[in-house]
């Protein structure tokens, strides 16, 4: 069973991934990555300040959350699996 900070971990990583996966590190104006586990309930929230053109920010924001809590259900599942 992972630790309440390694399921932070993994989700605020799994988030990152998809942002820079899309925008360039120095595209991005402001990233705010926000990540709690308590009593097993898992809130991701992501803001994402960057330029218009490549990709939606909001769209990529949505993605990243959506695949912080996947990376989240993985964990347990090969943890507890």
């Amino acid at each position: 069973m992972p630790t309440d900070d390694e399921v932070v971990r993994t989700a605020a990583e799994a988030a990152e991934d998809v942002v820079f996966s899309r925008f360039d590190r120095t595209e991005v104006v402001d990233l705010d990555v926000t990540v709690t586990f308590e009593d097993g309930v898992l809130e991701v929230d992501v803001y994402l300040n960057a330029p218009d053109g490549r990709a939606d920010a909001a769209r990529v924001a949505d993605d990243a959350a959506l695949a912080a809590r996947g990376a989240v259900d993985d964990r347990f599942a090969t943890e507890t699996g």
